[in-house]
């Protein structure tokens, strides 16, 4: 998808969203020493930092302002050798676009065998529920194909990489270092906890259900704290708040799902700015006790 591509996508989404308070990312900043993020419009990318390495999860949209919004977190794009994609969204590959900035040109893209199918064209990517097919993401980067259940080491940075079927039909979900889930579009947080993400995007939602309620018998078998970050809706540590809804879709043009802390308009960003990518810690969305 070329930028031009991305521009409409912003135009169309702007007009089709603005008002139903689904899409709250979280401005420019830090949740804590490890863990940064760029806001892009609705979306965030994020960078996890170990002892001098820098991993990327998802490249964004084909965004013009990504390397001045990296240095607000002092990251240089030249520094970044590996990407974690989650999926091969629009929102979450655009800054690997052949008409992009190429700030990431050299980085090495790991990204699931099954999700891949897209970047080669064996398999288009459909929303609402199948009517419209979205135009093709083209890059050159070397690819590192992924299995479920792998474990990769990048330096000192551990990554395990979990199957979630259903958003689309390849995605991952990412835990770093046994602490961080970098969960793409596999949750929506609403303001009473998470639910199968929006219902209009998602291949097959029925099948997006059974891969939330299995990655929440996954994670709580582990019996550890964890930080879960989303693509679209900011983050918890709180796992029952994550998964309230596990087993109901967010369906975005029903007012059921509105969220009242949501911006009017997500594509508007007036409020992400240096001072505050430098000062003001992330916080995280709320919990609940049941």
């Amino acid at each position: 998808m070329a930028r031009k591509d991305s521009e409409h996508q912003k135009q169309s989404m702007s007009i089709l969203f603005r008002g139903k308070a689904i899409f709250k990312p979280l401005n420019t900043g830090r949740i804590d020493e490890r863990v940064s993020c760029v806001r892009e419009w609705i979306a965030n990318i994020f960078f996890y930092t170990k002892n001098g390495t820098t991993i990327m999860i998802d490249a964004g949209y084909n965004y013009e302002r990504l390397r001045e919004k990296m240095g607000w977190l002092d990251i240089d794009p030249a520094s970044i050798r590996q990407i974690f994609i989650t999926h091969q969204d629009t929102d979450h590959v655009g800054a690997l676009e052949r008409d992009s900035e190429l700030l990431f040109r050299d980085a090495e893209v790991y990204i699931g065998e099954i999700e891949n199918r897209y970047l080669t064209g064996e398999v288009r990517r459909k929303v609402i529920h199948g009517a419209y097919k979205l135009p093709m993401v083209r890059t050159d980067n070397r690819r590192v194909l992924l299995k479920d259940g792998e474990t990769v080491r990048i330096g000192d940075i551990k990554v395990e990489c979990i199957l979630v079927p259903g958003h689309t039909w390849g995605p991952m979900v990412y835990l770093v270092d046994d602490e961080y889930l970098f969960t793409g579009d596999t949750i929506w947080f609403g303001a009473d906890g998470g639910y199968s993400f929006l219902s209009t995007l998602a291949e097959d939602n029925r099948l997006a259900v059974r891969s939330l309620e299995a990655l929440e018998k996954n994670l709580r078998a582990r019996e550890r704290s964890l930080k879960i970050i989303t693509g679209h809706t900011g983050w918890t540590d709180d796992l029952n708040f994550a998964f309230r809804h596990r087993t109901e879709i967010c369906r975005p043009f029903t007012r059921r799902y509105k969220d009242p802390s949501a911006p009017y308009d997500g594509y508007v960003e007036d409020d992400d700015t240096e001072e505050g990518a430098r000062n003001v810690p992330l916080r995280k969305v709320g919990t609940t006790c049941c």
